[in-house]
């Protein structure tokens, strides 16, 4: 399915959705995600944090609750970014997918990208784009679904046609660290929690 058409029904699904995400089953699972990768995570104050698939900015405030820092957010859908920026005054949102990021070159120190990676239509251009906006020696965290092999490998074929959501398909962390590699990614560590994984990854190659 073409990227544009998969990126209109992410779009549309979480336009819907947002205004009761935060208390839906999807929203406390993310949640859950959010306590994993903070557990993990390092980061300083005041250092800029780029969340990739945003949704209601709860990650950021949450990051910004235990250490203050310059926080910046994306989403595709307009209406969770809108109750993004309600939630965390004083921080950037915008409306974006994952393909062309409006940000610049060496902006960010830290990117995140949680419960969202397997949406997106096109993981090479995100992968660039990370290359692109991280500093150099800036931290990407992915942290997704954890699905184990024998399972998807039957299911991704189908998952677009599946899930009505924008769901793309499920990645193993070999896969996920193999993309960013290209790009001069160094893997710094892989974790799994059930079925949640935490890919850390350093952009070692944008000096």
């Amino acid at each position: 399915m073409p990227s544009n058409k998969l990126n209109e029904k992410s779009r549309t699904a979480y336009n819907i959705k947002a205004d009761e995400y935060d208390n839906s089953r999807e929203g406390q699972f993310t949640r859950n995600i959010h306590r994993l990768l903070l557990s993990e995570a390092k980061w300083q104050e005041g250092q800029r944090v780029l969340d990739v698939a945003c949704g209601t900015g709860s990650l950021l405030a949450a990051m910004n609750k235990s250490k203050p820092i310059a926080g910046f957010g994306i989403d595709i859908a307009d209406r969770m970014i809108e109750n993004a920026t309600k939630k965390n005054p004083g921080m950037e949102f915008r409306v974006s997918g994952c393909e062309s990021i409006p940000f610049a070159d060496g902006s960010m120190d830290i990117i995140t990208v949680c419960a969202a990676y397997h949406h997106f239509p096109d993981t090479t251009a995100f992968a660039k784009e990370a290359s692109r906006i991280l500093k150099p020696g800036g931290t990407l965290y992915i942290a997704d679904m954890f699905v184990p092999a024998a399972i998807r490998i039957i299911l991704n074929p189908f998952v677009p046609l599946i899930f009505k959501e924008g769901d793309v398909r499920f990645y193993s962390p070999k896969q996920i660290t193999s993309n960013f590699k290209r790009f001069g990614f160094n893997e710094i560590s892989i974790t799994i929690h059930g079925n949640i994984q935490i890919v850390t990854m350093q952009n070692a190659d944008a000096e």
